[in-house]
């Protein structure tokens, strides 16, 4: 009787540990397969559906307008900037000017004074002087000539004579309009060794790189004068924008962090794609800002124009790891005598925003009119994905 017992114990025992074994191997086994999904896989029972308000929709082609926020420079056109030198140098005799004064053209911005204006003005004089007569000569001789009474040879003498007056005399007038001196008022009782240096153009003063007594050459850079009438943009856009703006298109920016907001209109787009990807958008400031200034640094905000674009509602797009995804239906199964749908993470590229809807890109040889978007919840299906079982069976 014992030893029935006793064989009885261990066959109850031996049955128990073949039913915990297998107990144990059905729950390995079930978490086998629960770990076996894809890492871009989410699954959900119809209830959990129901509860993170899950809905789906189709990828829409959309004409996308939308912004582009860019930076650029304030610049200004060459015609409006002018770097003022003095031909032949000299010595600075006066100046009255401070950067930031306004100068009208034909204004006096120094008087220069050099021993060499005495000379080349003397000269011209003295040429002048000789060509007249040799002018009186050439058409006496002429005549003569005409009358036969004068040779050929002589007259061909007194004609290279006056033709050479002619040349030294245009050659010195054209000198001394290069240094500011009119030639037509120039007589021997105004003859003078200064020469008053003359703004080519109204704007403000820049910069002044003069003083009382200074000796300047003719490569030194006296004054910069700017016109900031027409200043324009220089803006820089990314490759992949480069079929969002057109000419015409306006332009809001802002200068110095101000809140004041300027226009600008584009009149020029970049002809070449630079080594970093970028290109050059060129716009006209619209109207006058007095604290524009060339140089300055601005944040311009264009407005794209449209495009058909695959888009989706913006709360469709998720953000994870710096990456942006929108999720998919992927199937429907049935799992332990539930019904199960699984849900695809599909990695994009964002674009312009309109109207609630983003652009995107998909992936290379997705076909966009197969997939059924999630364009509710998708935020619960990434909270699931997160957790990692919260949601998920």
């Amino acid at each position: 009787m014992t030893s029935y017992k006793f064989k009885s114990i261990i066959l109850i025992s031996v049955l128990l540990l073949a039913f915990v074994s297998c107990g144990k191997a059905k729950k390995l086994d079930t978490e086998a397969k629960e770990e076996m999904l894809p890492d871009d896989i989410v699954e959900l029972r119809e209830d959990q559906i129901k509860l993170a308000n899950i809905e789906t929709g189709t990828i829409e082609m959309r004409a996308m307008s939308g912004t582009l926020k860019v930076n650029g420079t304030v610049s200004v056109a060459p015609q409006n900037l002018a770097t003022v030198c003095m031909p032949m140098g000299g010595f600075i005799k006066s100046t009255n000017l401070m950067p930031g004064n306004a100068v009208k053209k034909g204004q006096t911005l120094a008087v220069i004074e050099n021993q060499e204006f005495i000379d080349m003005q003397q000269n011209y004089l003295e040429t002048k002087n000789k060509l007249e007569y040799a002018q009186a000569e050439y058409t006496r001789h002429k005549e003569l000539y005409k009358d036969d009474v004068y040779s050929q040879k002589n007259l061909q003498q007194v004609t290279t004579e006056y033709k050479n007056l002619e040349t030294m005399a245009g050659a010195l007038k054209q000198k001394l309009e290069l240094i500011g001196i009119n030639p037509s008022r120039l007589t021997e009782d105004n003859i003078s060794r200064t020469v008053a240096l003359l703004s080519p153009i109204s704007g403000y003063v820049k910069a002044v790189n003069v003083s009382i007594g200074k000796s300047v050459s003719p490569s030194d850079v006296l004054f910069e004068i700017v016109n900031s009438d027409k200043l324009f943009l220089e803006l820089t856009l990314f490759e992949k924008d480069v079929e969002k703006v057109a000419i015409g298109e306006k332009i809001r920016f802002y200068i110095n962090n101000e809140t004041e907001q300027h226009e600008a209109q584009i009149y020029q787009t970049g002809k070449s794609i630079n080594n970093d990807k970028t290109y050059k958008v060129y716009a006209n400031v619209m109207g006058r800002c007095e604290n524009m200034l060339p140089g300055m640094y601005v944040n311009a905000v264009i407005q794209a124009k449209s495009n058909k674009a695959s888009s989706v509602p913006t709360e469709a797009i998720v953000s994870f790891e710096d990456k942006d995804y929108i999720f998919i239906f992927d199937k429907s199964k049935v799992e332990n005598g539930k019904n199960m749908t699984e849900y695809r993470m599909i990695e994009i590229k964002k674009g312009v925003s309109d109207d609630g809807f983003t652009e995107i890109t998909l992936p290379d040889k997705t076909d966009y009119k197969t997939l059924k978007v999630v364009v509710k919840g998708a935020y619960n299906l990434l909270s699931a994905k997160k957790n990692a079982g919260e949601m998920s069976c």
